[in-house]
């Protein structure tokens, strides 16, 4: 029996599926199926923010290390929950994909595997590479053969050119709030918060989730909505309106903060059931703390798009249009800088002293 049709997904109901958590992709999921039987060595997996890449990854990964299992339900428990020991993913520890995790990913590929008959390596946001491709270059391409590799990029950009003509390309689409929303009904949330939380949730699963079970939503999106009637052109209202941001951000965080200590007591729930050794606690950690990072820049997107959508919807009355023009252009590049992970104050504080107030 495959795991699909064992109906296993990490914190789900045996009745669920391992890809129940990629939502609005079936051509990409229906390929990935596919290719569980006799995969080859490299996939890239590409498509926008929020379009589903790492829940797709988790799912094929999860398929791949469960496949001629002995126990196909907890390989993939662990995949999908990244605990697995033949899976490793690699994350951008700054803002780029830096030569050093080049050479660890390199090294890790050449390992057997610890558990099952093949290993699995995700690399997330590889068109944040730079400079450093060649070393990934031969590896990708001839990988040991117990070696798989899933690779997620937003998009192919100049760098990483030469490595995806070696792999499988999987396009992922945007996905429609419309499909969130209904996905979240289904899930028992309340239809008008269900379109409110995908509304803001750019096109991910996992965050509209998390947005809704947040009580404090509403309020944040129209504390970006008056961002304009706050400002009078000095630099105290702009520290004012920054400062009441961030607590609206810090509050967004509390869902994820509990939602990682369910995950800390669930991991070792597991670890003593099957009597297996998880990922260190550093290791843990330093994931979680990428997850605030991530969820904060997600906030901060969503905000200037709220903010966006608040100084467009001025234009059309505008007397004059170019200090909104203007406006829209800086937010537009703001939200673009964002990748670097900037100072966040910072980065507001910049921003808003150049718009014009409403």
């Amino acid at each position: 029996m495959s795991v699909s049709e064992a109906g296993v997904r990490g914190g789900g109901t045996r009745e669920d599926s391992v890809w129940d958590d990629v939502v609005g992709q079936p051509a990409a999921v229906e390929r990935l199926r596919a290719a569980v039987a006799s995969p080859v060595h490299a996939y890239l997996l590409h498509g926008p923010s929020g379009s589903g890449k790492r829940a797709a990854a988790r799912a094929f990964a999860a398929e791949l290390l469960s496949s001629g299992s002995d126990d196909p339900e907890r390989h993939a428990r662990l995949a999908l929950a990244e605990q697995h020991p033949d899976l490793f993913v690699v994350e951008p520890a700054g803002a780029r994909i830096s030569i050093g995790q080049c050479r660890e990913i390199v090294q890790r590929a050449a390992r057997s595997p610890v558990e099952c008959e093949r290993q699995v390596i995700v690399v997330c946001e590889l068109d944040r590479i730079e400079d450093v491709g060649a070393v990934l270059l031969k590896t990708i391409e001839e990988p040991p053969p117990t070696t798989v590799f899933v690779l997620l990029a937003d998009e192919i950009v100049p760098d990483i050119v030469t490595i995806a003509s070696r792999a499988v390309r999987i396009e992922l689409a945007p996905v429609p709030g419309a499909v969130l929303a209904e996905r979240l009904v289904a899930e028992g949330v309340d239809p008008d918060r269900a379109r409110e939380a995908a509304a803001a949730a750019a096109g991910s699963l996992a965050r509209a989730r998390l947005l809704a079970t947040d009580d404090a939503l509403a309020a944040r999106l129209e504390a970006w909505r008056t961002v304009p009637e706050r400002l009078d052109g000095t630099g105290a209202a702009v520290a004012t309106v920054v400062a009441e941001l961030r607590e609206h951000i810090d509050r967004a965080q509390e869902p994820l903060v509990l939602a990682q200590q369910r995950e800390v007591e669930e991991l070792a729930e597991e670890a003593e059931r099957y009597g297996v050794k998880l990922v260190g606690r550093k290791d843990l950690e330093t994931r979680q703390r990428r997850e605030i990072r991530r969820l904060r820049t997600e906030e901060v997107r969503a905000g200037l798009a709220t903010l966006g959508r608040r100084y467009r919807d001025e234009l059309a009355t505008a007397h004059d249009p170019g200090p909104i023009l203007a406006a829209l252009d800086a937010m537009q590049r703001s939200a673009e800088e964002l990748i670097r992970n900037p100072n966040e104050a910072l980065f507001l504080q910049g921003l808003f002293v150049k718009l014009p107030p409403l």
